[in-house]
């Protein structure tokens, strides 16, 4: 049962002080979102500072040495990483930062902008208890988040990261981990790795133990560049007629084992904090913005083959990439602890040989006005067997991939109005011969109408409206009981209006707007809500508990009904 639990073993995140503290923010034009602190177990926590008020405000990385920490022992009930920023009042684009050690990515997120009266600080965390393996031995890591800073771009970035290790005890036991955590970029420090076109790979060729019993790999994909609007884009064809970028607008991470295709991971539409519209994001970010999650994959029908003393490539590649995106992973490895050798084989690959072929549909006229519909839905199933010292366990991954995106175009000597309506979503089950079974159902619905009105003098407004999320149904069982079963969902809503002069000057904006809601609930009555609302760039609500027995939230550490605790949070994710 516990190789069923790893599955789920996610990352979450929270990315809002005012909710880790307690504070109430209303009022505030400080950065606030309704997302969870990361749950903690029973005990005092082991502190290790992986740098402390490293300023940011060149090209080159930040770079610490990591010891672990002294008298805490090697296993531990949970491992937290805290990290803080803040950037000063001015002028500055959103960055990107993230956090390494010995390659592998601890960290992977966004900044928020400044304005000329408001200096921004905002507080994140990671579980990264499932990567306790890296964290036993010392090692070297960097902190990298370039930022420009001149006459122009004054905003000077200030940060800080430590890792919170809390130590095992009764009530609070270890759970198992991976035994490995490799990561598959080149850096042996840490950096992301750019991936400009489909055909471009994130990739590491490498021997793994000979007693691999599951293997898993945790997915960054991150929009940049050209391909930062992704999601706005069009076909090729339609580009010129309706004054937008080409190359497409489906996106979709690939993971293959020696050139073989071995698994994907949907591309969630992040919108930074200077994206579209800047003042859509003051204070209440965009989902995931300042703290991405990682997508894991499931690789253990390979675990047979990837044991075989041979060397192999494990690559990531992103379908659709268009200059380009920011790549991490970061590949983890169970080992069956009585067995020197496992032996195995793939049986079947439904993957293979399929491609991400889209169907297009369009009703566009030649003046730019009409609709384009872009969808794409695959089923794959991909089976493999492994000899270990518990017997033969057949491992099975099941998955069915569903996309589409529809815009509509009305394109005028008075109007540009684009209405995008998007829909990525991912239903899976891992199961093993053992009786274990893990569910998934993921959803990523987005929702953007851009609507620019010139006026007879040449004045112009924008007025723009984002609605975005984040759903997730797991549940996990034994041979047909269920066990656990949890559900994430995450929104924001955010809308503003920018004014431009009739030369193009901005002069203003009006009616920003937005709200967020975090809640989860589980199986075991675990329960959390929390829900911002702002205006004019204000807090103008804040509330917890909304729906959760009591109107309390009640996210605490738990231990799983077999003993085992449910890795990556909150509690379960």
């Amino acid at each position: 049962m516990s190789r069923c639990l790893a599955i789920a073993g996610l990352s979450w995140f929270a990315s809002n002080a005012f909710a880790a503290t307690g504070g109430n923010p209303v009022g505030s034009t400080n950065v606030t979102t309704a997302d969870p602190a990361v749950p903690r177990p029973p005990g005092t926590p082991c502190v290790v500072q992986l740098f402390q008020n490293d300023v940011f405000n060149d090209f080159g990385t930040r770079p610490y040495s990591y010891t672990p920490p002294a008298g805490c022992g090697t296993k531990w009930a949970k491992v937290v990483l805290e990290a803080d920023f803040s950037v000063t009042a001015g002028v500055q684009y959103d960055r990107t930062a993230s956090i390494w050690l010995g390659g592998v990515n601890l960290f992977f997120g966004t900044t928020e902008e400044p304005s000329s009266t408001v200096a921004p600080s905002w507080h994140v965390e990671r579980d990264l208890t499932d990567y306790s393996a890296l964290l036993q031995n010392a090692g070297q890591g960097q902190a990298i988040l370039w930022n420009l800073v001149d006459s122009t771009y004054t905003g000077v970035i200030n940060g800080s990261a430590k890792l919170l290790f809390y130590p095992a005890s009764a009530r609070a036991p270890a759970p198992r981990v991976p035994d490995q955590v490799i990561p598959l970029g080149s850096d042996p420090v840490g950096s992301v790795t750019n991936l400009s076109s489909s055909t471009d790979q994130l990739s590491k060729t490498l021997a793994l133990p000979r007693n691999v019993e599951h293997a898993y790999l945790d997915v960054f994909a991150q929009s940049q560049n050209a391909d930062e609007f992704w999601y706005t884009c069009v076909p090729d064809q339609y580009a010129v007629a309706v004054n937008d970028c080409g190359g497409g607008n489906f996106r979709e991470a690939e993971v293959s084992i020696d050139g073989q295709p071995a698994g994907v991971a949907p591309v969630y539409p992040w919108i930074f904090t200077g994206g579209i519209d800047p003042f859509l994001w003051r204070p209440v970010t965009g989902v995931q913005t300042l703290n991405f999650m990682p997508y894991r994959v499931d690789l253990s029908p390979f675990a047979g083959v990837l044991s075989d003393g041979a060397q192999h490539t494990v690559a990531l590649s992103v379908a659709g990439a268009n200059n380009y995106f920011s790549t991490a992973a970061t590949l983890l490895v169970y080992q069956d602890s009585h067995s020197k050798q496992v032996t195995g084989s793939v049986t079947r690959n439904t993957l293979a040989g399929q491609s991400p072929t889209s169907t297009i549909s369009s009703t566009l006229d030649s003046t730019g006005n009409g609709d384009i519909t872009t969808r794409l839905s695959r089923h794959f199933v991909i089976q493999g067997y492994a000899n270990t010292s518990h017997g033969r366990v057949q491992n099975t991954v099941d998955q069915t991939v569903g996309f589409s995106n529809a815009q509509a175009f009305t394109n005028n000597a008075t109007a540009y109005v684009q209405v995008i309506d998007q829909h990525t979503s991912m239903d899976g089950t891992s199961s093993s011969s053992d009786g274990t079974s893990y569910t998934q159902h993921v959803r990523y619905p987005f929702h953007l109408d851009y609507n620019e009105q010139v006026a007879a003098d040449g004045s112009a407004t924008v007025a723009t409206t984002v609605k975005q999320g984040y759903r997730l149904d797991r549940a996990s069982g034994f041979y047909g009981f269920p066990l656990y079963a949890d559900k994430v969902e995450n929104t924001v809503n955010s809308a503003d209006t920018l004014d431009f002069d009739a030369s193009g000057n901005f002069t203003g904006h009006t009616g920003q707007a937005s709200s967020q809601t975090f809640a989860f609930r589980d199986s075991l009555g675990s329960c959390y809500r929390a829900d911002v609302a702002s205006a004019s760039g204000a807090v103008t609500a804040y509330g917890t508990g909304k729906g959760c027995p009591g109107g309390q939230n009640g996210v605490s550490w738990f231990s799983h009904p077999d003993g085992s605790p449910w890795q990556g949070d909150t509690p379960g994710w």
